[in-house]
């Protein structure tokens, strides 16, 4: 699988903000970005005037790498969300937001998306009582998921979602925590995304 493995705070510094790609790392004062928060390189402090192509580009960009996704399968993304009815940018959003590891993050049981698609990557997952090891996989409305019954006494595992176990939960999703297991009840509306993703420039640029 096919994935960035470079420095994740560069990411951040080149965005010009949090991207929160280092979980509990990045609320605290390692964050690189709060010690550098300009962009990396030589000429990273100097001003720059940025045109209406370049924050088009950075939007798309900044989207990409919340979620860990590589250029092909986001642009393939985008063209699944033209083809479905209602509103594309939005549509777009929905769809990154439904992807298995991103689920797994939302719902508390990791720290950041990456430490998410390792978990999933390593089968401690199952969705419908069948075990899914691909991050990517696009959860539906109705699905189940849960903890594998094997991971639940694995202590590391444990811990993970003791650290976690406070953040809020979806609208779009229903926990159980006792039971480690969530349902998909909605497909996740704009109002539910929180990020500051301006969608309409990601829509823009492919559209040219």
């Amino acid at each position: 699988m096919a994935r960035y493995t470079g420095a994740v705070c560069r990411l951040c510094r080149r965005e010009g903000q949090k991207l929160f790609l280092k979980g509990d790392r990045c609320y605290s004062r390692k964050c690189s970005f709060d010690r550098r928060s300009y962009a990396p390189g030589q000429h990273g402090q100097g001003r720059k005037k940025v045109s209406e192509y370049g924050k088009q580009l950075r939007t798309k960009q900044i989207a990409r790498r919340y979620y860990g996704v590589l250029e092909g399968q986001f642009r393939r993304y985008f063209e699944l969300a033209e083809k479905m009815p209602g509103v594309t940018g939005e549509n777009l959003l929905a769809i990154l937001e439904s992807r298995l590891d991103n689920v797994i993050y939302r719902l508390g049981l990791a720290s950041s998306r990456a430490q998410a698609r390792q978990l999933v990557l390593h089968g401690h997952f199952t969705v419908d009582g069948r075990k899914v090891n691909i991050p990517s996989y696009l959860t539906k409305v109705g699905q189940v998921i849960s903890v594998k019954e094997s991971s639940r006494q694995n202590e590391n595992i444990k811990q993970i979602f003791e650290v976690n176990s406070s953040r809020p939960v979806p609208q779009w999703m229903e926990m159980n925590r006792d039971a480690l297991e969530a349902k998909v009840v909605a497909m996740p509306s704009r109002e539910d995304i929180e990020l500051p993703i301006e969608e309409t420039l990601i829509v823009e640029l492919y559209s040219k």
